[in-house]
């Protein structure tokens, strides 16, 4: 490899002759070789709308010449068009609070700049990284504003899944809505239920989760651009500070407001924890989701068999012909690796002293990886499970035509004493309980035929009430 001499504060190191990084790039890439994870591209790109709109903000301010804001701004647009990813090459886990990654894109943007002025690579005489692309910024407000962007690019793709598997989840509810199975409470059978019920009850708590995420997204529309080191704002034109955070809503879309308070938007990642545990308790609600899934298709022989998954893949490489319900237990998984993440974002917001907290990097690492994976398996799930599912009529029936659950609906006919000996029969012998009622004589076909009604035992109210109200009068 070839390389090129520059200098920074510490003194010279070479750099890789071609590459549009710099010297302290190349220093992280040495200092931090961590996880092996460079930069995620959607920071990247965070990063880049916050430089555009530096760089328009500083020249309307008339603190950088126009002709290199110009060649700034280009420079940014190609980044977010993917053209430098090759260059972002600092790992996800770092010291120094991000300062890495921001002279990453401060040092791409100033040699391309260089390039479009007619100078050369690591020759910053024309575009330099701190004087010219980092001025009246530093890490401490761009990474963070870069990662809410970030966020919020994420945010907006995974609220679209997850309002359409609301809307799936409540396409089956319909579909399912006559089909009658046994309900359970401590696996034990309870009551009847349809199925239908079970997977309007599935979608419930993604209506709640949607409204959570927007929320604690909503919350992190609120940016520190202006703040500088420490909240203080020193070394930013006050005309820059008015506008830039005007100008980063215009180029992305999202409509960002400055922090009343720079010193609290600076040290405090409070908003982040709120997102984050917003993404835990829907974590929560699918993987819970995904175990009543695999249970209610356990089998397909010595299990519930309730319903039918997809078949994806082969099970087992021992065992032909068996097919496992790997969408669900991806699902748990993500589930799992959110669980984690959490506690991670958490320790690090928990951990920054005084006016910044150096813990960003991994914060940042943790919270994108939720949002994308999250995304990720709500996507497969939707794709390559629910869609696909389909119930067991005839099994469910049967499971409710023999379970001692029903013995509950007849309770109010003919007493808890009298019901509770059916059930113990029932369960001693095997013989079906509308068989013993029956059998006893405590009451005729036509009466059981009136309170066992399926759809009547998932209603509210007394099944059969039309007979107590008869014997009543």
């Amino acid at each position: 490899m070839e390389y090129r001499i520059e200098v920074d504060s510490i003194g010279e190191i070479k750099v890789p002759k071609d590459a549009y990084f710099g010297a302290q790039t190349w220093r992280a890439v040495h200092n931090f070789h961590i996880t092996g994870y460079h930069t995620h591209p959607a920071f990247v790109r965070g990063l880049a709308y916050v430089k555009k709109a530096t760089s328009m903000a500083n020249a309307h301010a008339g603190v950088v010449k126009k002709e290199i804001a110009n060649v700034m701004v280009q420079a940014s647009e190609e980044i977010l068009a993917g053209k430098f990813d090759d260059q972002f090459i600092t790992d996800v886990i770092q010291g120094g609070a991000g300062t890495s990654v921001n002279m990453n894109i401060n040092e791409v943007i100033a040699n391309r700049g260089n390039e479009l002025l007619g100078g050369q690579l690591g020759i910053y005489d024309k575009v330099h990284p701190n004087d010219h692309v980092n001025f009246g910024q530093s890490t401490n407000d761009d990474f963070p504003t870069g990662g809410k962007i970030a966020v919020q690019l994420f945010g907006k793709e995974l609220l679209i899944e997850m309002k359409r598997l609301d809307r799936v989840l409540e396409k089956k509810a319909k579909e399912f809505d006559h089909m009658i199975k046994m309900g359970r409470t401590h696996l034990q059978d309870a009551v009847p239920i349809r199925v239908g019920q079970e997977f309007r009850a599935f979608s419930g708590p993604i209506k709640r989760d949607v409204k959570r995420i927007k929320s604690a997204l909503d919350d992190l529309k609120i940016i520190n651009m202006g703040a500088t080191a420490v909240g203080t704002g020193i070394n930013a034109d006050i005309n820059y500070m008015e506008c830039v955070v005007r100008i980063l809503s215009e180029i992305t879309e999202i409509k960002f407001t400055q922090a009343k308070d720079l010193v609290d938007g600076t040290r405090n990642l409070d908003g982040f924890v709120w997102l984050s545990s917003a993404l835990k308790t829907c974590a929560t609600n699918l993987s819970k989701t995904a175990n009543d899934i695999r249970l209610m298709a356990s089998g397909p022989k010595t299990g519930l068999a309730e319903i039918n998954l997809p078949k994806q893949q082969p099970g087992s490489s021992i065992m032909p012909g068996k097919v496992n319900p790997v969408i669900p237990e991806v699902l748990n998984q993500v589930c799992f690796q959110i669980f984690g993440n959490d506690l991670t974002i958490t320790k690090a917001a928990e951990a920054g002293q005084f006016e910044l907290n150096v813990f960003e990097p991994v914060l940042f690492f943790n919270l994108l990886q939720s949002l994308e994976i999250l995304k990720n398996g709500i996507k497969t799930f939707i794709d390559n499970c629910l869609i696909g599912i389909t119930v067991n009529e005839e099994r469910c029936k049967e499971m409710v035509e023999n379970s001692i659950g029903i013995i509950t609906a007849v309770t109010p006919h003919i007493g808890y004493k009298n019901a509770a000996n059916i059930a113990k029969i029932s369960l001693d012998t095997g013989v079906p309980v509308r068989k013993l009622i029956l059998d006893e004589g405590l009451l005729n076909s036509e009466e059981l035929d009136i309170i066992l009604n399926p759809f009547e035992m998932t209603k509210p109210g007394i099944s059969g009430k039309i007979l107590l109200d008869k014997k009543n009068k």
